[in-house]
């Protein structure tokens, strides 16, 4: 045998060697826990959602998950420890359309890239956002918001989830269509935000159903409006901002499970079908409405098309509404 070949076949071994513990992680996905990466801190949208669909899986495959939240830059560090995890299956992250669609617009440089970095997995779920002021706000309607947004330019304070959430840009957004300045004040988080809204630090806050729904239901918030084209069965007294005089505005936030690229095809599709199937369990079902949460599920093709038009869409509206993360 020629030493030429000798290295090749060793290579081959090599490589095969290498292989080994992808194959099996794919074989016998789950091996073990279920990392799942959520990118902003427990109790917002993300986290909540996160929470409903893993439990309804452990439920019914007896998997166990383990979230670990990492909050910042609108979502682009945890997103990024997903991109840069062992591709074992072991790693999975809760990506939204913050981080994969919004801020490649919206930032100057991101860590990860947003097309190639990640295998997707499932469309999770789409949720509008609910605009809210605190209980003891001088404001019951959103044109009594804006008309003080227009009498002092800057003078209302817009707390959001982070620079570049959907919040934050959905915020902003609504500002430049009706015409008036918010004073943009980014947190850690859905959570933080929301605290100060109560506590009346700040103004107003484009929150997900999921994160602000208990204080509205304590009464410690208030809601103006929501910026989906139909009520939530979940606020049916809350009209939509269609519906408070400026037509033609919806925005929407999406979930999806992602995977660092180069994760067993096997392992993909089995959280995949596990994801569907949650999804379609009337419980499931039952929890998600009660948070303002619409379903979605597909195949991992269907996610990968749809993540690249919502890059497109929303990098469009980064441009035209002049955001720029600060």
């Amino acid at each position: 045998m020629s030493s030429t070949r000798r290295t090749l076949l060793g290579r081959s071994a090599a490589t095969a060697v290498l292989a080994l513990p992808l194959l099996a992680a794919a074989q016998t996905f789950p091996a073990g826990p279920i990392k799942l990466i959520v990118p902003f801190p427990p109790a917002g949208g993300t986290d909540v959602l996160a929470r409903i669909v893993t439990q309804s899986i452990a439920e019914t495959n007896k998997w166990t998950f383990v979230v670990d939240n990492r909050p910042g830059a609108g979502g682009n560090i945890g997103l990024d420890l997903v991109a840069k995890a062992k591709p074992d299956g072991t790693t999975f992250g809760m990506a939204q359309t913050s981080n994969l669609a919004i801020n490649p617009a919206l930032y100057a440089k991101m860590p990860y890239d947003p097309l190639k970095a990640f295998a997707p997995v499932a469309l999770v779920a789409s949720q509008p956002m609910v605009v809210v002021v605190g209980a003891n706000a001088p404001y019951k309607t959103l044109a009594q918001l804006i008309d003080a947004a227009k009498a002092k330019p800057g003078g209302v304070t817009m707390a959001s989830a982070g620079s570049g959430t959907v919040g934050h840009l959905g915020g902003e957004m609504f500002a430049k269509r009706v015409g008036v300045k918010f004073l943009h004040v980014p947190y850690k988080g859905a959570g933080p935000a929301l605290n100060d809204i109560v506590a009346g630090q700040t103004d107003v806050n484009f929150a997900t159903p999921p994160s602000a729904l208990n204080l509205l239901r304590g009464g410690r918030l208030k809601a103006l409006a929501v910026t989906s084209a139909e009520r939530l069965p979940a606020l049916p007294d809350v009209p939509t901002v269609a519906e408070s005089g400026y037509k033609d505005f919806v925005a929407e936030d999406w979930k999806a499970f992602v995977a660092p690229v180069g994760t067993p095809a096997d392992a993909v599709q089995k959280l995949n079908a596990a994801v569907n199937a949650a999804l379609a369990r009337p419980e499931t079902k039952k929890k998600l409405a009660e948070e303002g949460t619409r379903p979605l599920g597909g195949t991992p093709e269907q996610l990968a098309a749809f993540i690249k038009t919502e890059h497109v869409r929303w990098g469009a509206a980064v441009r035209e509404a002049g955001v720029k993360a600060d």
